[in-house]
C-alpha cells in the first residue's frame, strides 16, 4: 500500500506512525511544508483521558509523551476586578498534562522514523506530487490547500468568532490550569494558562472585540502588543517576561465540512473541523481522527482494501465524535465571548460558571473530585434563599431550595414542563388527564405546567386537545386542580395559548403538525401563510378577530383563577398565533402590527395586559417565548432580549424559555441542554426569572443549571412522562426528604435507604476508576 500524508502536525504523523506499525510492507510519505524543528504556539494540552487513549492505540509512542510533560490536577480561577476586589478558586480532581507542542512533534517524528516512515521537510506538496499512492491524507491545517482546492466537494463552513485571542509564552511557573480574568478600563482580559515543560508555560490572551478596540491592540505590532498585555497582567506574571512566536491577534475560526473526503483524498486534523481551544481538544481531536482512520483501515472485512469504502466508513463511525466535541466547544467559546453577563456574579457562582461551560463537568462530576467547592456553591445558594425571606433546607443542592413568585411559594426547583397529552374531546379534560398531572403532583415536583389549553374551540391545535371555554372544561379542570392540592405541596399552572397556523392538524402520534384529512376548521395567523406546503392557508386575522381572541383569552384566564390554579402562563412561542406576532418569518404585515419589533410586539403585549388585568394579583404569570426561530431572518438574540424587557415591564413574572418550531424549515442543534444558553441570556442580561428547558433529563443538571444561575426553574418533559415521581427518586439520591404523601411514605423510606447504599457504592467505583496519575 503506498500512503502519502501531506502535513506533518500531530494528526499526519500519528496517522503514519500507527499505519506503518501495523502494515509494515506499505510505503508511507509525510511531507510538511516547513522543516523539522519549526513550530508555532507554545504547548498543548492532554487530558488523562486522552492519554489513556493514546496508551492503548501506541505505547511507546504514549511512554514517549508522558516523559515529557507537565502533569497538573488542579484548574484555578482567579479574578481580579476593577473595584480592587477578587477571589481565586481552587478546584482539584481534573487530571491535565502540558506537553510542548515543538517536543511532542520531535518525538512523534522520532517514532515515525523509526518504524520506517519517509518524512520530507521544507516543501509544499500536492496530490499530483503522489500519483501512484492508495491513499492520500491531507492534515495540511486550518488553511489546507488540499481542501480549498475541491472546496465545492468537501463545502467547508467557516464562523469566524467576533473575541480576539493571541498564543504567547512565558517562563512563569504554574502548578494548576489557571484562568485569570482581569478587568481594566478598557475592559476585561482573559489569559489562560499552563505550563507544558519546567520554566515553560502558555498563556492564551483573550479579549472582546470592544475592549480590543479601546485597548488600541489592533493597531499594534507582536512587540507591542506583547508589552501591553505585560501591563495588564503584570501582577500575574510576577517579573516574568511574555514571549512572542508569531503571537498576532486573530479571531478563532469553527470550521466544519460536509464531507471529508473524496476518492482516495481524505481531510485530518484542522483541514476538516476545528475546535475551540478553551477546552484544549485541538490536538486531541487531531490524534484521535488519525487513530480513528487508523481503525477503519484495519478493521477488515469485505471492502477492506476498497479505500473509498474505508473512508466513507471512518467518516461515517467518526463524525459524531467530532462534532460532540466541537459542540462542547462552541458552548465554551460562547462563555467567553458573554462574559460581562456573569462578571457581576458572586465569584463562586463565577467559579462554578467557568467549570461547567461546556456541560461535560456537572454538579455531581464536581461534588465527586471537589467536595468543598460544591459545599461552598450549595451554602451560596442556601444564603442567597434565606435572603429571599424563605426556609432554605440546610444542605439540600440547589434544585430542593424552595423559590417564590408573588404569592406563590414552591418547595423545590422542579417544573413538569407542559406536554400536550392529545387526550380530551370538545376540549374537556378527563380522568386521563387527572391521572397524569395528580400522578406528578404526588411524585413531588414543585410546579406542574398543564398542557397547551386553548381558549376556543378554533384555537386547538388538534381535536385532542384541552380547552377552557365552558363552564363544564372549568368544573374539570378545577377537579384536577383541588386534587393537586390536597395530596401534595406541588403548585398547578395554566398554560393558556391559540394554535393560529397550527391549527386544525392531527394527533401527534398519527402526523404531527399536519393538516387534518377531515374537519378542520379555519385557522387564523399573523399572515396568510401555511406552516407546510400542504397546511391549510391561515386568513390573516383582522383587528375585529383580534378583540375576540384577546377577549377569549381573558374569559379563559378568568376561568382559571375560579379553578384555582396557581400562576397563569401566557403562550408565545412555537409558531402559535401570539408567536407568529413575533417573528418576522411568519409576519408580514404592512399595518401597526407588522415590520418593526415594537409593531410585531404590540398585539401579544395588548393580550398580555389584558390577561395580567384580570388575573388575581397575587397570582404570578409567565410568558413561554422561543428565543430563537433556529432560522436565517428570526428573531434575534437582541430582539429576543428586547421581548424579554418588554413583557417584564407589563408585570412578567418568569419567562419561559423555549426555542424554535416557527417555521418547518428550521434547523436546531440538538443535544443535552440545548436550549438553557437563551436562558442564561434572559436572566443574566435582561435581570428576567426563567425557567429552561430542552433535553433536560438529570438532577444532575437541574443541579448544575441553577448553581451557575442559568435559570431559576428547570423544567423537564421525557423524564417526568416515564417516571412521575422523578423529584422524589432524585431527592432520595440526594439524602433529601422531600414533600410525599403518606400512602407513599414507606416508599420514600426505602428510596432513601436504598440510594445512600448505591451512592456509597458508586462513588467507591468512581474513585478506584479514576484515571490514574502520571508521573515526571
Amino acid at each position: 500500500m503506498r500512503i502519502a500524508v501531506i502535513g506533518g502536525g500531530p494528526a499526519g504523523l500519528y496517522f503514519a506512525i500507527l499505519m506503518k506499525r501495523d502494515r509494515p510492507e506499505a510505503r508511507v510519505t509525510v511531507v510538511e511544508r516547513n522543516r523539522a524543528d519549526d513550530t508555532f504556539g507554545f504547548g498543548v494540552v492532554f487530558s488523562d483521558q486522552t492519554l489513556e487513549t493514546f496508551e492503548r492505540a501506541d505505547r511507546p509512542s504514549y511512554e514517549a509523551i508522558t516523559r515529557a510533560f507537565a502533569y497538573w490536577d488542579d484548574i484555578e480561577i482567579v479574578t481580579s476586578r476593577a473595584d480592587g476586589t477578587g477571589a481565586a478558586h481552587r478546584i482539584g480532581g481534573n487530571g491535565f498534562c502540558g506537553c510542548s507542542r515543538r517536543t511532542l512533534l520531535m518525538l512523534l517524528q522520532d517514532r515515525a522514523r523509526e518504524l520506517g516512515v519517509e518524512m520530507e521537510f521544507g516543501r509544499e506538496a500536492t496530490p499530483e506530487d503522489f500519483p501512484d499512492a492508495d491513499l492520500i491524507v491531507a492534515a495540511d491545517g486550518i488553511n489546507s490547500p488540499v481542501r480549498q482546492r475541491d472546496v465545492d466537494h468537501f463545502a467547508p463552513e467557516v464562523d469566524l468568532r467576533p473575541n480576539r485571542f493571541a498564543w504567547m509564552g512565558s517562563t512563569r511557573p504554574f502548578d494548576a490550569f489557571t484562568f485569570f480574568f482581569k478587568e481594566r478600563p478598557e475592559g476585561i482580559f482573559i489569559a489562560h494558562c499552563y505550563q507544558y515543560e519546567k520554566g515553560a508555560s502558555t498563556w492564551v490572551l483573550e479579549t472582546d472585540p470592544a475592549t480590543f478596540e479601546r485597548a488600541g491592540l489592533g493597531a499594534m505590532d507582536e512587540a507591542a502588543s506583547a508589552a501591553f498585555m505585560e501591563q495588564v497582567f503584570a501582577e500575574e506574571l510576577g517579573g516574568h517576561r511574555l514571549i512572542t512566536n508569531r503571537s498576532m491577534w486573530r479571531r478563532f475560526p469553527m470550521l466544519r465540512c460536509k464531507r471529508w473526503s473524496r476518492g482516495n483524498v481524505v481531510l485530518l486534523g484542522d483541514a476538516k473541523a476545528t475546535a475551540h481551544y478553551s477546552i484544549g481538544s485541538g490536538t486531541k481531536l487531531a490524534m484521535e481522527d488519525a487513530i480513528a482512520l487508523h481503525a477503519a483501515f484495519m478493521k477488515g472485512g469485505p471492502g477492506a482494501d476498497d479505500v473509498e469504502a474505508v473512508l466513507m466508513c471512518f467518516e461515517s463511525g467518526r463524525r459524531e465524535d467530532v462534532e460532540k466535541t466541537q459542540h462542547a466547544a462552541d458552548v465554551s467559546l460562547v462563555w467567553f465571548e458573554h462574559l460581562d453577563r456573569f462578571w457581576d456574579m458572586p465569584p463562586t457562582r463565577f467559579a462554578f460558571g467557568v467549570m461547567t461551560r461546556s456541560k461535560a463537568i456537572t454538579w455531581d462530576n464536581l461534588a465527586l473530585r471537589a467536595p468543598e467547592f460544591v459545599e461552598e456553591s450549595r451554602d451560596l445558594f442556601e444564603e442567597e434563599v434565606r435572603a429571599a425571606g424563605l426556609p432554605a433546607q440546610r444542605g439540600a443542592p440547589p434544585m430542593f431550595q424552595p423559590f417564590r413568585l408573588r404569592g406563590m411559594t414552591l418547595p423545590n426547583r422542579v417544573v413538569v414542563s407542559p406536554m400536550c397529552q392529545y387526550s380530551a374531546t370538545d376540549g374537556m379534560p378527563d380522568d386521563w388527564h387527572l391521572m397524569h398531572y395528580g400522578a406528578r403532583a404526588t411524585g413531588g415536583a414543585g410546579l406542574i405546567f398543564t398542557e397547551m389549553t386553548c381558549v376556543s374551540p378554533e384555537a386547538r391545535i388538534t381535536p385532542g386537545c384541552t380547552g377552557l371555554w365552558n363552564d363544564a372544561q372549568e368544573a374539570a379542570w378545577k377537579r384536577i386542580v383541588d386534587f393537586v392540592h390536597a395530596h401534595g405541596e406541588s403548585r398547578i399552572a395554566l398554560q393558556l395559548g391559540h394554535a393560529g397556523q397550527k391549527g386544525a392538524t392531527r394527533l401527534m402520534w398519527e402526523g404531527m403538525d399536519q393538516p387534518l384529512e377531515e374537519g378542520a376548521w379555519p385557522i387564523v395567523s399573523a399572515s396568510a401563510q401555511p406552516y407546510f406546503p400542504n397546511s391549510q392557508v391561515p386568513r390573516e386575522i383582522t383587528r375585529a378577530e383580534m378583540d375576540r381572541v384577546r377577549d377569549d383569552f381573558v374569559s379563559a384566564a378568568r376561568r382559571g383563577a375560579r379553578a384555582g390554579f396557581d400562576m397563569l402562563e401566557f403562550h408565545c412561542a412555537h409558531g402559535y398565533l401570539m408567536a407568529s406576532f413575533l417573528s418576522p418569518l411568519t409576519n408580514h404585515r404592512t399595518d401597526e402590527y407588522g415590520g418593526s419589533l415594537e409593531n410585531r410586539l404590540r398585539y401579544p403585549l395588548e393580550v398580555y395586559r389584558a390577561l395580567r388585568a384580570a388575573w388575581p394579583a397575587d397570582r404570578p404569570m409567565s410568558v413561554r417565548v422561543s428565543a430563537t426561530d433556529w432560522a436565517e431572518g428570526g428573531v434575534t438574540d437582541e430582539e429576543t432580549l428586547a421581548i424579554a424587557r418588554a413583557f417584564a415591564e407589563e408585570g412578567c413574572d418568569l419567562l419561559d424559555v423555549s426555542t424554535g418550531q416557527t417555521v418547518a424549515g428550521s434547523a436546531p442543534h440538538y443535544g443535552r441542554m440545548f436550549q438553557v444558553p437563551w436562558s442564561d441570556m434572559i436572566r443574566n442580561e435582561a435581570k428576567v426569572a426563567t425557567i429552561c428547558v430542552g433535553s433536560i433529563t438529570s438532577a444532575d443538571q437541574v443541579n448544575t443549571i441553577l448553581a451557575a444561575g442559568r435559570a431559576d426553574l428547570v423544567a423537564l418533559a421525557r423524564p417526568h412522562l416515564v417516571d412521575p415521581a422523578f423529584t422524589l427518586h432524585a431527592a432520595a439520591r440526594y439524602g433529601v426528604r422531600t414533600a410525599c404523601p403518606p400512602q407513599y411514605r414507606w416508599g420514600q423510606e426505602a428510596l432513601l435507604r436504598n440510594a445512600a447504599r448505591e451512592e456509597a457504592d458508586l462513588a467507591e467505583l468512581r474513585r478506584k476508576a479514576r484515571p490514574k496519575r502520571h508521573a515526571l
